[in-house]
């Protein structure tokens, strides 16, 4: 079956880095783009960033742009998420995704906390 494993969050100070791994099995992941998502308390999840199969597209959100770039390796079945310049905005727990003929597979999370 689906799954999608995310892993590398955890607390970090304003204008620090993370990186978020999301690995995933179950699937073709080559042949499917894949996507980042974050969930604030009290927020609706919002799309973060996408990227094509091939990853040769990427896309982000307005808030996250120059700041956050998305990548993946095929081979290892794994997007990735380079977080840079953090704010405490960007404190959510942070999902991947892929769609699947027409249907939505989600990661459970990784918290991502940003605060001195």
């Amino acid at each position: 079956q689906v799954q999608l494993v995310e892993s590398g969050g955890g607390l970090v100070h304003p204008g620090g880095s993370l990186r978020l791994s999301c690995a995933a099995s179950g699937f073709t992941f080559s042949y499917y783009a894949m996507s980042w998502h974050r969930q604030a308390p009290g927020k609706e999840r919002e799309l973060v960033a996408r990227i094509t199969n091939t990853g040769g597209t990427t896309n982000y959100a307005d808030s996250v742009k120059d700041r956050f770039t998305i990548s993946r390796d095929n081979a290892k079945n794994t997007v990735y998420l380079q977080m840079n310049s953090l704010k405490p905005e960007d404190t959510a727990v942070y999902h991947c995704k892929c769609n699947i003929w027409g249907r939505d597979y989600w990661g459970q999370g990784t918290q991502v906390t940003v605060s001195s």
